[in-house]
């Protein structure tokens, strides 16, 4: 049976009196991009090294020499998570990312609900991230951080104008030295080791200097931060109409990426736990400090550097990555009618220069702005897309849905199933002032759709999965032997 809340698509809207003219399709993405380009651009965006430098410290802030096991345990979330997102990326190839696949598969409501909160994090998370880049230019300029995070998110917004394909290769330059960095400290620290491997699960110190034994009470707290460290592959899918064959490539595309992040955060993190001076530098976070240590002012620069390019690198790809998702919402004519024939404006370089502003222009404004409780907003908005995500995997094998080509997980529905207990848990676990602000801005969300898109459901809202065939005959689009082959369902 045919989902009745999402109508299928094959990239032509509904006609209506307030939709697109007879005949108007919506523009389509080029599909420019492979495996590589989509695993360098997926993985500039999931800044692995940046994460490392930014996010980790506050790990070893909180939960001491515990950051390293917690860390493991969210990269084993994630990879149930990476199950779900490349079996619906390859499902549901669109650029809308989460909000196709939910919508699709749950009904466009919980799509709606699931935008919105991909929505907080396209706004919110590149100027954040933007900011840091001023700590780790220190060593060479001072720049106070909103200037610095507003200069990142403007070059950014440029970059992001670009084509696609010079993007893939300026992000891939910048990643390399990012691995350099990464790679950098974790030789250093176990080159310098302080203490056994048993550190790790013992021996915790906390930043008011107290003892603990690592338990599973202490890591689940800080399990919200280390998601996040590890977010970034899921935005694979958010390529999905600009990559050649998506149906396989998607799937390799966000596993291949969550492997190489994993690997980039947990080794050096565990170098910097086994070869820290002493646990209280370690705790304090002072990554610079401990490099000096290790190999001298002239790497503890040159780390820092290469950190600041791995920043303006996820600046960059997040807008670009950022700026699809809206220009898709807009061709799913989310919005009143003016605004959507804004968003979806392609230049002649088939970026969505419209889409592309609105992300990076306003997130240099943010910069100016106190982000610490919508930074706690993000981080349980980034929660709650992957349970919503899990929940929509359930559906994925349903009636039509099971037929349909695509990558499918093993261990389904154990995987999805385990992923909406332990998220679910996560959240119950996080600061209630933002659980408050996330479940406000979702009511006004659900208001929204209930005064404007639900009167409007034949002309709003109109999820378009685009065709995935490839844009030229040279381009080669069938699947190999090691694909699950079965009949295309209804589009």
């Amino acid at each position: 049976m045919v989902d009745t809340h999402t109508k299928p698509d094959t990239g032509r809207l509904t006609e209506a009196k307030d939709g697109p003219p007879r005949g108007e399709r919506p523009q389509k993405l080029k599909r420019t991009i492979g495996v590589l380009g989509g695993t360098l651009l997926t993985l500039s965006c999931a800044t692995p090294a940046s994460s490392l430098f930014v996010l980790v410290p506050d790990l070893f802030s909180s939960i001491g020499t515990a950051t390293a096991a917690t860390l493991l345990v969210s990269i084993l979330l994630c990879v149930g998570v990476a199950f779900c997102y490349a079996e619906l990326g390859t499902l549901v190839p669109s650029a809308g990312g989460e909000y196709a696949m939910v919508s699709t598969l749950t009904g466009r409501l919980t799509g709606w609900l699931v935008f919105v909160m991909s929505l907080l994090v396209v706004m919110i998370v590149p100027p954040v991230m933007s900011e840091g880049v001023a700590d780790y230019l220190e060593p060479v300029v001072h720049i106070p951080r909103s200037v610095a995070g507003a200069a990142v998110m403007l070059l950014a917004t440029l970059a992001g104008l670009l084509d696609l394909r010079a993007n893939a290769w300026i992000t891939g330059i910048f990643f390399v030295l990012e691995v350099v960095a990464a790679a950098v400290v974790a030789v250093l620290g176990f080159a310098h080791t302080e203490r056994g491997a048993d550190s790790l699960l013992h021996g915790v110190l906390d930043r008011n200097g107290s003892p603990h034994t690592v338990t599973p009470i202490l890591m689940i707290s800080g399990i919200a931060i280390a998601l996040f460290v590890m977010q970034g592959f899921t935005s694979a899918v958010y390529l999905s109409e600009e990559m050649d064959n998506p149906r396989r490539n998607v799937a390799r595309t966000v596993l291949a990426t969550l492997a190489i992040g994993a690997v980039i955060v947990l080794l050096p993190t565990i170098g910097i736990t086994l070869g820290a001076p002493s646990l209280p530098m370690l705790t304090e976070g002072n990554f610079g400090a401990m490099l000096a240590v290790w190999g001298g002012p002239a790497v503890a620069t040159f780390v820092s550097l290469c950190v600041a390019l791995a920043i303006i690198n996820a600046s960059i790809v997040m807008v670009i990555q950022n700026s699809r998702v809206l220009f898709a919402s807009a061709r799913d004519q989310a919005w009143p009618t003016p605004l959507n024939g804004a968003l979806a404006r392609l230049s002649n370089l088939g970026a969505p220069w419209v889409a592309t502003l609105v992300v990076g222009v306003p997130g240099a404004a943010l910069c100016f702005v106190n982000l610490d409780t919508l930074y706690g907003v993000t981080g349980v908005s980034v929660t709650g897309m992957y349970l919503l995500v899990a929940v929509a995997t359930l559906f994925a094998r349903r009636d039509r849905y099971r037929r349909t080509q695509a990558w499918r997980m093993p261990l389904w529905p154990v995987v999805p199933l385990v992923l909406v207990v332990a998220l679910s848990y996560v959240l119950t676990q996080q600061r209630s002032d933002y659980l408050l602000w996330t479940g406000g801005i979702t009511a006004l969300a659900a208001l929204y759709w209930a005064c404007y898109l639900r009167p409007r459901q034949d002309t709003r809202w109109l999820v378009t999965i685009p065709d995935d065939t490839p844009d030229t005959p040279d381009t080669p689009d069938t699947p190999d032997a090691t694909d699950v082959m079965a009949s295309t369902g209804p589009r």
